[in-house]
């Protein structure tokens, strides 16, 4: 790791945020861009309007779209959709030791989590995860946050940890790494059907009992993956969960209040420039779960409404006919 020296790829909202926290303390951040218009505001303007708009980035921020001037920094951390990332990966330099993946999905074709995706492309770089409950904009402001490091390997967890904390952002070292990365990605299906609830006009009463019941579908699919509770309470999973189920800020529960108030999936998410992962998230979490023999209804629901196989009249009836259960299960 060269000390002080950080690469970020994708300049989304996250991505640019993480760039604009690494660079607090005056380190040299290199961050990748897709887009020429990106790397123009960020490095004439500091600025990145498209999807950070309102934040004055560091100046310590360089935008680039090369990616192995990318790769020769210290650590690397990969903010790409999920859907993205091998082909990023792909193209990224072998030289890339340490790569900090803070995307949140599971691969459509494989199943796969991030990080199994990451062992694959690059079987010789160490492989971390960061995942938690956060809004970019907070982030990027300085606000208090705390998430999760995870690493296979625990006390390169904790060094990773060191090395990306700053006053207002506080890394968890773990070395449940599936755990992190299936918090993160169920959440985001699990928030859009709290969005449905309050477009919809459901109550709190609704929300809360979804959110309870969302987190055990997270937990049974979890542990078939090799997961462990505690990670699946911590930050990754219920602190992810609780902050992405509770506010509009959060792109996938704004969509779910869309298509509870009655609008089309499809259409809203063609208006959409930024990702709301847990749509692409869904579907191969539904296959998985099925797969694996996991019951999960919930997601079941928001797969069938994304999909636009079934409404929010009929889904929301379609659940409440469950029989009932014995509460744990």
């Amino acid at each position: 790791m060269s000390e002080g020296t950080f690469g970020v790829v994708g300049a989304g909202a996250w991505g640019t945020a993480l760039a604009q926290m690494l660079a607090a303390d005056g380190s040299e951040v290199r961050l990748w861009a897709r887009e020429v218009e990106i790397v123009e505001a960020v490095n004439d303007r500091h600025e990145n309007p498209l999807f950070l708009s309102g934040v004055s980035l560091s100046p310590r921020i360089r935008a680039t779209s090369d990616l192995t001037w990318v790769a020769e920094a210290g650590p690397i951390l990969v903010v790409t959709p999920a859907q993205h990332m091998r082909a990023v990966l792909r193209n990224l330099s072998q030289h890339a030791q340490t790569l900090i993946l803070c995307s949140k999905g599971i691969e459509a074709d494989s199943h796969k989590l991030m990080h199994e995706v990451a062992r694959e492309e690059h079987p010789g770089s160490v492989i971390a995860v960061l995942s938690g409950p956060t809004f970019a904009h907070e982030v990027a402001a300085g606000l208090p946050t705390a998430l999760t490091l995870a690493c296979g390997d625990l006390e390169l967890a904790r060094t990773l940890a060191k090395f990306v904390a700053r006053p207002g952002f506080r890394p968890y070292a773990s070395d449940d790494v599936a755990g992190a990365e299936v918090g993160g990605a169920v959440k985001n299906v699990l928030a859009i059907a709290c969005g449905v609830v309050e477009g919809k006009g459901l109550g709190l009463n609704a929300r809360a009992a979804l959110i309870s019941r969302g987190f055990a579908e997270m937990t049974r699919f979890g542990l078939a993956k090799g997961a462990r509770p505690e990670t699946l309470a911590g930050l990754a999973g219920l602190g992810d969960l609780v902050l992405t189920c509770s506010s509009t800020e959060s792109r996938n529960f704004s969509l779910g209040k869309g298509i509870g108030e009655g609008a089309r999936a499809a259409d809203l998410l063609a208006d959409r420039r930024t990702v709301a992962e847990g749509a692409f998230t869904a579907p191969v979490l539904k296959r998985a779960a099925d797969q694996l023999g996991v019951d999960m209804p919930i997601v079941a629901a928001v797969n069938a409404l994304l999909s636009e196989d079934a409404s929010v009249d009929e889904v929301v009836g379609d659940l409440l006919a469950r029989p009932l259960r014995r509460e744990g299960v």
